[in-house]
């Protein structure tokens, strides 16, 4: 059976470097926010060409205390795309603030063209998710943003690395948030998460709000929360940063295969807008009978998953906001046809060409 991940041959790639860490953080006597944290904060700001990075347990976390530091809560509006991961609607509406959904694009991110015309009175800021690690129309979206006021906000969870006219994503906004769970193309061995930003102030705030709203041990100037990035996953983070480039370059190479060997016209292959790289965080097909190609790839050995079944103004979770279905249709239709095929570092040339060809061989049903 071809697994969609692999999280075992990313370790075993980096063996020796991980173990070596990990004794290293445990003979040191210090586990929470130690040197670790703080080199890895530095290293990896150093990387995007932030000014601040400030390391938090996770990604959710990064996007709730984002939202926080820029003072944004009940009674504003955030526009989102309506085809993304819950947890990024959730970063909104934990700090009561109202998601205002955007339908997305032909590459799956959030359709610039389809902002302004949802900007009221109430919008305070633009969150834009570079979904399966594709960055986003980040020319239009910081136009559109600048000249409307807004704060803009990136959820950079798929896109470590990832580029919009050489400059990396996370960098064009008030606030980057980054999530550091294992499937990640930069994953630790855990849940992690950091934000990246130029603001000093917001850095420090987050910083301060990270640690149960203290500076100094118990002199707590906010209600803050307990979001501190471990030690021993800020060491693995470390080592992951130091191979990331060579680790994105892997899967583009991975999807060059798929780009150029899967010929089927049943099936939709991801497309990369101009000016824009993707890192592949998801390799994502589309087709009409998805449930169907989902069965006949289980059948033959390869297993899939769907990124994602249920878009966020259709869950339960979500109720209260009185989105029927049919009221983001591109979204919806997304929701319906997309899959999301093997894709992982250490996913072999024989594992690639197998997939390919049961691709090649599906004739819409099992």
């Amino acid at each position: 059976m071809i697994e969609t991940n692999r999280l075992d041959r990313g370790f075993y790639r980096y063996q020796k470097e991980f173990e070596d860490k990990a004794l290293e953080v445990l003979r040191s006597g210090w586990y929470i926010l130690g040197q670790e944290v703080s080199s890895f904060e530095e290293e990896f700001a150093s990387y995007m060409g932030s000014g601040y990075c400030v390391g938090l347990a996770s990604g959710l976390d990064a996007l709730i205390l984002a939202f926080r530091a820029l003072g944004i809560g009940k009674g504003d509006e955030v526009i989102v795309q309506g085809n993304t991961y819950i947890a990024s609607v959730m970063g909104i509406t934990i700090n009561g603030a109202s998601p205002v959904f955007v339908e997305p694009d032909e590459y799956y991110n959030i359709d610039a063209s389809k902002i302004e015309e949802k900007i009221t009175e109430k919008t305070k800021a633009v969150l834009v998710v570079h979904l399966y690690g594709q960055a986003s129309d980040m020319g239009r979206i910081t136009e559109i943003c600048k000249k409307h006021g807004l704060r803009l906000v990136e959820d950079c969870a798929q896109s470590h690395g990832s580029c919009f006219n050489g400059k990396k994503t996370g960098t064009f906004s008030d606030v980057g948030c980054f999530s550091f769970y294992p499937s990640k193309n930069m994953g630790a061995f855990g849940d992690a998460g950091a934000v990246i930003t130029d603001d000093k102030d917001i850095a420090e705030n987050i910083r301060v709000l990270r640690n149960y709203g203290s500076e100094k041990r118990y002199h707590n100037k906010a209600v803050g929360m307990n979001s501190r990035l471990d030690e021993i996953q800020a060491g693995f983070l470390r080592i992951r940063l130091k191979h990331l480039n060579e680790l994105n370059d892997e899967k583009k190479e991975i999807a060059s295969v798929y780009d150029r060997e899967i010929k089927n016209d049943l099936i939709t292959l991801p497309e990369i807008r101009e000016h824009c790289e993707h890192i592949y965080h998801q390799y994502v097909i589309r087709t009409e009978k998805r449930d169907v190609l989902k069965e006949y790839l289980e059948k033959n050995g390869i297993k899939t998953i769907i990124h994602y079944p249920i878009p966020p103004h259709l869950s339960e979770a979500y109720r209260y906001l009185g989105k029927e279905k049919g009221s983001l249709p591109i979204t919806e239709g997304y929701a319906d046809e997309v899959l999301s095929i093997p894709m992982y570092n250490g996913l072999l040339r024989e594992e690639q060409e197998r997939v390919t060809e049961v691709l090649n061989e599906y004739k819409g049903s099992v």
